[in-house]
């Protein structure tokens, strides 16, 4: 659309080259003329009247040059802010796909972490189920609590199955989103999930120059500019033109020549109701994007503000997360200890060590999500 605009000010340049035969009088006398033929015999008006039969072959150059067309000025001019709204989204676009790269990869990180986390429990579980399985041959449990010690290892190795398989895909869209023809590589990340994190201390503002926010704005601005070029199709025309001509009464000869030049002012007064329909559609239209417009940057304000709210509620919930696992290592080791002097039950053994697994995984969970708001967060300002 935009380098259509162009013909506001470029020249159209036609080549045409025409042949034909008549013994029309008038076309027969005029080609005689352009072939700068005509003799005083021409005149004879019995031969005016009833010509031979005449060739004619012309070789025509022409040039149509705008001047002055106030419509398709405001066409180009909103062309253009089509075009910048355009681009503005397509940067847009790489930032969101730059984000998704990142939860990919994050995701890949929590995976890794979670398969620590996972083994250490299993290790855990293994060393209860050891020591459950001395009590039982010496009489001192039932086999209830054996078969639930080893139901929660095999919850464990299950687990570990799940994450393994959870690798394996998360490896096949990070092939696909870096453009990586072989699907089958696993990756690993280099660094571990960051596990610091700081609080938020200022109030984060929106970028209401961010690269969709203000596409939305250029697209209005070009709805605007159509509509005031609807406006302007009511306004006088300025072009001017030139023609070139040759003419022969052979095939291609070119013995008379002759040029054309001139410029023409037109102005259509009226066209029934087509311009004045346009233009209201026009109108409508640009008012229809600039509340778009208006909605989306509500709308993004609104996204931001929960997203920090979001965050505030995350960075408490690890401040408590830690405190929780504290207490769970705490609670594990007191139960462990009295289980084997016989002073706690299997099945608070077992359900302390779920306890401990469940809230360092879920722990590995609120920083992932943590990382994740906080990378959301920034896509959001910027």
């Amino acid at each position: 659309d935009h380098r259509r605009t162009n013909a506001v000010f470029l020249p159209q340049v036609e080549l045409s080259y025409t042949a034909f035969t008549t013994n029309n009088p008038l076309m027969a006398f005029g080609s005689k003329l352009n072939q700068e033929a005509v003799t005083a015999q021409d005149f004879n008006p019995a031969l005016l009247n009833d010509p031979d039969q005449i060739e004619n072959f012309a070789t025509e150059i022409a040039v149509n040059q705008p001047i002055l067309n106030f419509d398709g000025i405001y066409q180009r001019s909103a062309a253009n802010a089509k075009m910048e709204a355009v681009n503005k989204k397509r940067e847009r676009i790489r930032d969101g796909m730059r984000l998704e790269l990142k939860k990919n990869y994050n995701s890949l990180q929590l995976s890794y972490e979670s398969l620590v986390v996972i083994k250490k429990a299993e290790a855990l579980a293994e060393e209860g189920l050891n020591m459950i399985k001395d009590y039982f041959e010496e009489g001192l449990v039932k086999k209830a609590d054996l078969l639930q010690a080893e139901l929660q290892l095999q919850y464990l190795q299950t687990k570990e199955a799940s994450v393994k398989k959870q690798i394996v895909e998360l490896s096949m869209l990070l092939s696909y989103l870096i453009d990586e023809e072989r699907i089958d590589l696993i990756y690993k990340p280099k660094e571990a999930l960051d596990t610091n994190y700081n609080p938020i201390t200022e109030k984060v503002l929106l970028n209401e120059d961010r690269a969709d926010i203000s596409a939305m704005y250029d697209a209005a601005e070009a709805y605007k500019k159509m509509s005031t070029a609807s406006k302007m199709s009511f306004l006088p025309r300025l072009n001017a033109f030139g023609r070139y001509q040759m003419y022969d009464d052979e095939f291609l000869q070119a013995d008379a020549n002759g040029f054309l030049i001139g410029a023409r002012l037109s102005w259509s007064l009226f066209s029934g109701y087509d311009r004045i329909a346009q233009s209201e559609k026009a109108k409508i239209k640009y008012l229809k994007a600039s509340h778009e417009a208006d909605q989306y940057l509500s709308k993004s304000r609104l996204e931001l503000a929960k997203t920090t709210e979001h965050l505030r509620l995350l960075e408490f919930k690890i401040k408590q997360q830690k405190i929780i696992i504290e207490q769970a290592r705490e609670a594990y080791k007191i139960r462990k200890d009295r289980f084997s002097e016989g002073l706690e039950k299997t099945t608070d053994l077992l359900e302390s060590e779920l306890t401990l697994f469940q809230s360092e995984f879920e722990a590995k969970q609120l920083l992932f999500e943590y990382n994740l708001t906080k990378a959301y967060l920034n896509f959001l300002s910027i």
